[in-house]
């Protein structure tokens, strides 16, 4: 089998030399040229043919953004991957090129601890990330005139409480879900009388500005949400990066709770957390959504919804960006459908409002 082909693109040689290093030590990887910046890359991306690109987010003469959107120009499936600096800037900097349709990103080290922990960290997040999104660019595509359509899952079982009240909506997603919800989400209607619960894999200041951008573009209230919060209905509540969030249930009320336990499924926050913890708040009377996002975090958590007797929706593989998280889900039969991302906003609808009441979404 062909090694995956990465194209670097970044201004520090030192930057340069390490992701060289840490990609060939993979026998699957191959780097296929490097640039130090995005006018550089540019000229190389016909003549090396990469696979993937590892994209620095600041660079002199043309930046990672800058860089995106042409990247973007001239191909839509080249997954690129951006490199960020955990700070305000490469945050909101990073945000932005998920927007402009960078595939994900992996955080630079702090100057902080041991260089060798700081390599090994980059490794063990940077490499899945590549092949994970080029396994799925590389797939056959569906015919651009096919329209997409719901897919059986193995085995689909459909709740007893089909017809149950919901009172919260919980969504898990990962890689290609700034997209996602950016997409999803505006379709919501803003008198969708309950609250929303967001695992978003990120960590902390990205969470943040993901929240002030969704909060922009939704006619639901967004946030990311804090510890203590009180739950209100029509509220879209943001898991804070490096947290795991949790819904408790007082005698005055729902509250938001967080913590820095162990990470589970290598996330903090987790999706399986969130997801325990409404199906003990809300019993049957809550709807799950899992959409794109690698690995398996979110099939425990929709598992303990689906024994409470909650309702579970998932992503299908043709809209996902990597279709890891819904597909555990689709394929343990949790989920009463598997649907194209423009249909799960309406279906939400369908099922809060009641499959009798009339379907008003947002255009």
């Amino acid at each position: 089998m062909p090694k995956i082909r990465v194209l670097i693109v970044d201004d520090a040689v030192v930057v340069r030399q390490i992701l060289t290093g840490l990609l060939a030590s993979d026998p699957e990887i191959e780097v296929a040229g490097t640039a130090a910046n995005g006018r550089i890359a540019m000229a190389k991306i016909p003549q090396l043919n990469p696979d993937v690109i590892t994209l620095d987010v600041e660079m002199p003469e043309m930046d990672g953004l800058q860089t995106l959107r042409e990247i973007r120009k001239i191909s839509r499936r080249l997954p690129v991957i951006m490199f960020s600096t955990l700070t305000e800037r490469g945050a909101s900097a990073t945000i932005d090129a998920l927007s402009a349709g960078a595939s994900d990103y992996v955080t630079k080290p702090a100057n902080v601890g041991s260089v060798g922990t700081a390599i090994a960290r980059i490794k063990a997040e940077l490499i899945p990330k590549i092949k994970a999104l080029v396994a799925q660019a590389q797939a056959a595509p569906r015919p651009a005139a096919a329209k997409p359509v719901t897919v059986t899952p193995v085995a689909p079982r459909l709740p007893a409480s089909a017809t149950t009240r919901i009172e919260a909506l919980a969504i898990g997603v990962s890689t290609g879900g700034p997209n996602a919800l950016s997409s999803m989400l505006p379709q919501l209607p803003g008198d969708l009388a309950v609250p929303v619960f967001i695992v978003q894999h990120m960590p902390p200041m990205f969470t943040r500005f993901l929240a002030e951008r969704l909060a922009a573009q939704c006619q639901l209230k967004v946030c990311e949400a804090s510890a203590g919060q009180r739950v209100v209905a029509g509220t879209i509540y943001i898991a804070p990066g490096d947290f795991h969030m949790t819904v408790v249930r007082h005698a005055d009320g729902l509250v938001i709770a967080t913590n820095q336990e162990m990470p589970e499924n290598s996330c903090r926050p987790a999706v399986d957390v969130l997801f325990r913890s409404v199906a003990k708040a809300f019993g049957p009377k809550v709807l799950s959504v899992i959409l794109t996002g690698m690995g398996s975090d979110g099939l425990r958590g929709c598992q303990a919804i689906h024994d409470a007797g909650g309702r579970v929706l998932a992503q299908d593989e043709a809209t996902s960006v990597v279709w890891g998280m819904p597909g555990f889900i689709a394929n343990a039969g949790l989920a009463e459908k598997v649907l194209p991302l423009d249909s799960i906003a309406p279906e939400i609808v369908r099922i809060i409002r009641g499959a009798g009441s009339p379907l008003r979404v947002a255009g």
